[in-house]
């Protein structure tokens, strides 16, 4: 996958040259496979967890029989089928819990010194960052369409809530802290990409970023970079394979919609450092794959796009 890339800027000939192996990209140093490993460690679980979810079908029938016609038996049929689905949802509530540890050691060892240099130098970190962002936005589309969780888990919920009134919830592992934390979760449209974006904002607003030497301005470079060279790699028509041009949209979407969540004027303004309007355009252009998901994410889980200064054909283009 490894191609040299302009990252562009707002279309002008300013460029930034950086050679991203994604293919091939190995830890060059021991420090860069120490932080390797340890992210390595968690991005392997991401296919089976998105196995897990895409075939994650619900417990509707046994809710609707428990709802519509109530009776011991009826409902105990809905807990005995609620709860191993819970337990399920609970395994995706814990993985995003390991991608919320260790998201800030990647912005550490590609934003503490200039972020072009470290994507160039450290490219296998830089390809575990573009892994985040496919793995977070698969999920995201995946949970989107998918209306059982919420249904399963409020059921879950109004079920544990009338078991401790009569005090039969005394076997129950997942109980209301647990449960209200797993609730706010996938409360978001974008779970995971919420993840993303409010692990970066408390790490940054917190001392140990500045210990690290890690500032707001390089981790807001390293995402406008990610996206730039992302979309020259789809707009230039570098691959041929429809999954390889996936991943780098997805990684697009995800650097712009963090790096809006970051930047004080966001990613749509008329100064943004990201070619805004190239990277819908290649979204919308896009053949071979539906990209809604990546276009609902820019509309909806952005902050900035409604603003004032951004440019009315920018918002028309996500109308």
């Amino acid at each position: 996958m490894g191609q040299i890339l302009n990252a562009l800027k707002n279309g002008d000939s300013n460029t930034v040259q950086i050679f991203l192996d994604f293919e091939n990209a190995v830890p060059k140093s021991d420090a860069e496979k120490e932080v390797y490993d340890q992210v390595a460690a968690v991005l392997s679980k991401g296919p089976e967890t998105l196995n897990k979810l895409n075939g994650f079908s619900g417990c509707e029938e046994f809710i609707r029989r428990a709802i519509t016609n109530p009776s011991p038996e009826t409902e105990e049929e809905a807990w005995n089928a609620v709860l191993p689905a819970v337990d399920q949802l609970k395994e995706f509530y814990d993985y995003s819990l390991e991608i919320e540890s260790v998201f800030p050691k990647l912005l550490v060892a590609l934003c503490k010194d200039d972020p072009k240099n470290s994507l160039g130098d450290q490219q296998a970190l830089a390809k575990q960052l573009a892994d985040v962002f496919d793995f977070v936005l698969r999920f995201d589309d995946l949970k989107m369409v998918n209306p059982a969780i919420q249904n399963d888990f409020s059921y879950y919920r109004r079920t544990l809530n009338r078991m401790k009134l009569s005090k039969k919830d005394f076997n129950i592992s997942i109980r209301d802290e647990l449960a209200n934390r797993m609730s706010l979760f996938f409360a978001y449209p974008t779970p995971m990409m919420n993840v993303i974006n409010e692990t970066t904002v408390k790490f940054l607003s917190q001392p140990d970023s500045q210990d690290h030497g890690v500032n707001r301005e390089n981790v807001t470079l390293a995402l406008s970079t990610m996206a730039n060279v992302c979309h020259d790699m789809v707009d230039k028509k570098k691959f041929e394979s429809v999954e390889t041009n996936m991943f780098c949209l997805r990684c697009m979407t995800g650097s712009i919609i963090l790096f809006d969540h970051l930047h004080a004027q966001g990613a749509f303004s008329k100064k943004s450092p990201i070619h805004i309007k190239g990277c819908i355009m290649v979204l919308k252009n896009f053949v071979g794959e539906s990209v809604d998901g990546l276009l609902n994410a820019l509309r909806f889980t952005t902050i900035h796009l409604n603003d004032a200064d951004t440019p009315n054909n920018i918002k028309h283009l996500l109308d």
